[in-house]
């Protein structure tokens, strides 16, 4: 991921069909240090919320991932 990020060619708030980010699955599954790389690259939006009306926080906090929250 951070090489990836590193090419400057990502694009850190894509949507997928659900209007999910690449934030909203890697908080919502826990992977602490992919949100921080996600993070430092200045460019996330961290509140978008998808078409479920949740937020990269809000299944961060749903999943018990308490070092992403």
């Amino acid at each position: 991921v951070k090489l990836l990020l590193g090419t400057g060619k990502v694009e850190v708030n894509l949507k997928d069909r659900y209007d999910r980010t690449p934030l909203s699955y890697t908080a919502g599954n826990g992977h602490e240090a992919v949100v921080k790389l996600l993070l430092g690259t200045g460019k996330v939006e961290v509140d978008l919320k998808d078409s479920y009306d949740r937020t990269p926080l809000s299944y961060a906090a749903r999943n018990g991932h308490e070092a992403v929250v």
